[in-house]
């Protein structure tokens, strides 16, 4: 089983912005954490980030026929991307929309995700842990096909 986890802008400055929402765990321990709990469910896991929208896009494409699930936080671009949306959208593959902080009690405009549409789960304000429920529910989704 092959797990891609994709991140967006600024989650690479976690632990160094606003650790008050997003904690004061780095980057580092975010992808340390999610390789640690593939190998305990028997996935492979790659962890890739990008600020730029076309590169997310690019990464979620370089997934069709290479894994088996997708555990995706566009941060802001959940917002706004249209085009993210259409690259789940196009490669089919199971993706669970993951946020570290509870995005339903922040800023109004965070109440819109346009990748929700294509995806499975969404899991909120669960922290880092989010992406490792994630990885678990995908984990359900790929043995029952």
């Amino acid at each position: 089983m092959n797990i891609a986890v994709i991140n967006g802008p600024n989650l690479n400055m976690l632990g160094i912005r606003e650790p008050e929402i997003y904690g004061d765990s780095g980057y580092d321990t975010l992808c340390a954490l999610v390789k640690t709990h593939g190998e305990k469910i028997g996935a492979e896991v790659t962890c890739y980030q990008s600020n730029h929208e076309g590169n997310l896009v690019d990464e979620i494409q370089r997934c069709y026929c290479k894994v088996d699930g997708i555990v995706l936080n566009p941060a802001a671009y959940t917002h706004t991307s249209i085009a993210i949306l259409d690259a789940v959208k196009a490669v089919g593959i199971p993706t669970v929309e993951v946020h570290i902080s509870d995005v339903s009690t922040r800023e109004d405009f965070r109440q819109i995700s346009f990748v929700r549409a294509a995806c499975v789960k969404t899991i909120c304000g669960h922290g880092l842990n989010g992406y490792t429920e994630a990885m678990d529910y995908l984990k359900t989704i790929i043995e029952a096909k």
